[in-house]
């Protein structure tokens, strides 16, 4: 058999195990081990898969992930999540749709303090939604802006998912956090807007609420989002000029947490234990998945598949925009039944190459591009992840009622990749100013 076919049988190997319901990881690496012994030998296999497993699990920069997560649950588990939507209400909440958007703005403000979609879904859901639902806000509305929210804790620095991928690709964390700022950011107003739009089209979808005075905004500020831009600003601050590494910068985030939520009593003890055991179980996880990524990748790149798209492709009379156009279909269609960590992991050893290599887009770029399409398939069916968490914390309301409002949401994420394909500028702006290439 040749290495081309053994890599094609092998990822087929892999989906029948996930057909199978078995989890990501163990499916990754049992179809990774068997590629490479039938490439070489079992005893090559498992050599290969201690000695890569080892070199990453000893790299310094992948301990940034225990930091960055700790960081995340911290927040969770000390209310921070409210004092940002009660912040974000006191400035939008009177505008059509106001607490939807006031629900993407915190969404936006917790990104910058957790690395994770279900997260940010999560803490904002619980604490967005019963208010929406008690101002008789269309129940499909409401979980859904907040499904489609938690997106922007992938793109918001800092991102678990552009560690992994800085270390995958030995690309700049710090420049990955920094694609993410702009692209987030539009984002966020992009859902707003589309919530404006929906709503305006018709207000019996989501009463407005009482216009707040200035006092009472400046006093929701003082509630809690300045800890938001203190850790931020530190924190990544200190990443973005060269102050810390990624791994430093978690610990600051995290320790700064600490001792602000320690100060002002609102960690309790019992939030303390919840938010260390969730981080450990957290990290195990994307260790795991981590570690199964680079065997199953290295059996794709003994199986030369990259290589020969690559060649395929170069022969291809298409433009190269065209090709990403059928790459990032490709995504979405995984994305569909593959969480987001997951799908990235395992496609990077094969389309990497490709559109680095030989189409000659910016791996910078191109981190933000994936992030964007995987987040696509957090919040559409089957698998769509935040959509199940919203479902967990809205028992009550159909999951069916919540993809059904996904709709619009999607068509901004498609909306903003087309805006970065045409200008991608807004993702490489900010990592190549000067002031950060140190």
């Amino acid at each position: 058999m040749t290495p081309v076919n053994t890599g094609i049988v092998s990822i087929i190997i892999f989906f029948i195990f996930l057909l199978l319901r078995m989890p990501v990881a163990y499916a990754m690496l049992i179809s990774g081990i068997i590629g490479i012994t039938i490439l070489n030998s079992l005893e090559v296999a498992f050599n290969i898969a201690a000695t890569e497993i080892y070199t990453q699990f000893s790299t310094y920069t992948l301990s940034a992930i225990p930091m960055f997560v700790w960081m995340g649950y911290l927040a969770y588990y000390t209310g921070i999540g409210t004092k940002l939507f009660v912040f974000a209400n006191k400035l939008v909440g009177h505008l059509p749709g106001g607490l939807a958007m006031a629900a993407q703005a915190a969404s936006g403000l917790f990104g910058a303090i957790t690395g994770s979609n279900t997260a940010t879904a999560a803490t904002i859901g619980s604490i967005s939604v019963p208010e929406m639902r008690k101002h008789h806000y269309n129940d499909s509305l409401s979980t859904a802006s907040v499904a489609a929210g938690g997106i922007l804790g992938l793109l918001i620095p800092p991102s678990t998912i552009f560690i992994i991928y800085g270390i995958a690709t030995e690309q700049s964390i710090g420049r990955l956090f920094l694609s993410g700022i702009i692209p987030g950011i539009l984002l966020m107003i992009l859902f707003m807007l589309i919530i404006l739009f929906i709503t305006l089209r018709n207000p019996y979808l989501a009463p407005r609420g009482e216009k707040s005075t200035w006092k009472e905004r400046i006093q929701a500020l003082r509630g809690g989002i300045w800890q938001v831009a203190l850790i931020f600003a530190l924190s990544m601050g200190g990443l973005f000029t060269g102050w810390f590494t990624p791994t430093e910068a978690g610990a600051v985030g995290a320790g700064l947490l600490l001792a602000l939520t320690l100060l002002t009593k609102q960690l309790t003890w019992e939030g303390l234990k919840k938010s260390l055991f969730d981080t450990l179980r957290t990290t195990a996880m994307i260790m795991l998945l981590v570690g199964s990524a680079i065997i199953f990748g290295r059996l794709i790149s003994l199986s030369r598949i990259p290589f020969v798209i690559g060649g395929w492709i170069e022969n291809l009379d298409l433009p190269a925009v065209v090709i990403m156009s059928l790459i990032l279909l490709i995504y979405l269609i995984l994305g569909f039944f593959m969480d987001a960590l997951a799908l990235i992991l395992l496609t990077l050893p094969i389309f990497y190459p490709v559109v680095v290599d030989t189409l000659g887009y910016d791996p910078i770029w191109f981190g933000v591009i994936i992030v964007l399409v995987a987040g696509m398939g957090i919040i559409t069916p089957p698998v769509g992840v935040n959509v199940f968490v919203i479902k967990g914390v809205v028992k009550d309301v159909p999951v069916e009622a919540i993809f059904k409002g996904i709709w619009p949401f999607l068509y901004m994420l498609i909306l903003l990749v087309v805006l970065l394909m045409i200008f991608p500028e807004i993702a490489t702006f900010l990592p190549n100013l000067e002031i950060f290439q140190k």
